[in-house]
């Protein structure tokens, strides 16, 4: 396994290949338990809510937060446990569905470019264009000569987004199938969660191992200086949520951010 590690999260460096059966997803990244893990994320998530302050006054930056995983990864409950405490004025979650007829008709980056965070704002995205080199790819919906050439195409996206002051992190919740297997049964068993549960679950819990290659190659081939990929182990919840808040509190910390000077005219401003 090659990568580094910011508190459990993996990050991917270029040419460093990384093998997802070689990453625990069990790991609780180092916190010795529970408490540990929820005083930590208490105290990032505050962190997070200075930054996303300082974020919004600077307007010259945005942050763009790309979460992948299996079903029941836990996408919702990263977005619900560790994003829902920030201001909503500046923080927006794009979910992207199987595409519109007016998607369609256009790139397959067109609509994910129309979501990108403005300056000043933190945007989530609940699926992202990772969609067009794994869902497209396994269930071979365009010929691999069209999925091969957007990995390319996703990394100089990405870099121009970058040039153009939007921070990328891009995150995968790794789980096991075992995992996954136990929290589809909680949806059946679970009278609150028969909601969330859908045959088409089965049927792509059966392409798992497509998947897996899919989701390996995508991570590999765009993971980049500008926009990383970061591997999470997320079967522990309460850990998957504490790398998490670290990880975006270290991204956060890292990104070159001030508040506006006004001019001494208007300093010198005495309200009457």
């Amino acid at each position: 396994m090659n990568g580094s590690r910011s508190r459990g999260a993996i990050r991917v460096r270029p040419g460093r290949p990384v093998r997802l059966p070689a990453i625990d997803p069990d790991s609780t990244g180092g916190f010795s338990g529970k408490d540990a893990a929820r005083a930590s994320l208490e105290e990032d998530l505050e962190r997070l809510r200075e930054r996303q302050r300082l974020l919004y006054a600077d307007g010259r930056h945005a942050l763009l937060v790309v979460l992948q995983a299996m079903d029941t990864g836990g996408k919702d409950g990263t977005i619900r446990h560790v994003l829902s405490g920030l201001n909503p004025v500046a923080c927006v979650v794009t979910s992207f569905k199987v595409p519109s007829a007016e998607e369609l008709a256009h790139d397959f980056l067109w609509r994910i470019h129309r979501a990108v965070p403005p300056n000043g704002v933190i945007g989530v995205f609940n699926r992202s264009h990772y969609e067009d080199v794994l869902v497209v790819r396994v269930h071979e919906l365009v010929p691999p000569s069209v999925w091969k050439g957007r990995y390319e195409q996703i990394n100089q996206f990405e870099r121009m987004l970058s040039e153009n002051g939007v921070r990328i992190v891009k995150i995968y919740l790794h789980i096991s199938k075992a995992e996954q297997k136990r929290r589809l049964q909680q949806r059946l068993d679970n009278p609150e969660k028969n909601w969330k549960f859908s045959e088409a679950d089965l049927a792509e819990r059966k392409l798992w191992g497509d998947y897996m290659a899919a989701y390996e190659d995508a991570i590999n081939r765009c993971s980049t200086d500008v926009a990383p990929w970061h591997v999470v182990p997320a079967n522990v919840k309460w850990a998957r949520d504490a790398m998490v808040a670290r990880l975006l509190r270290d991204t956060m910390d890292s990104m070159s951010l001030r508040r506006p000077k006004v001019s001494r005219k208007i300093a010198r401003q005495k309200i009457r």
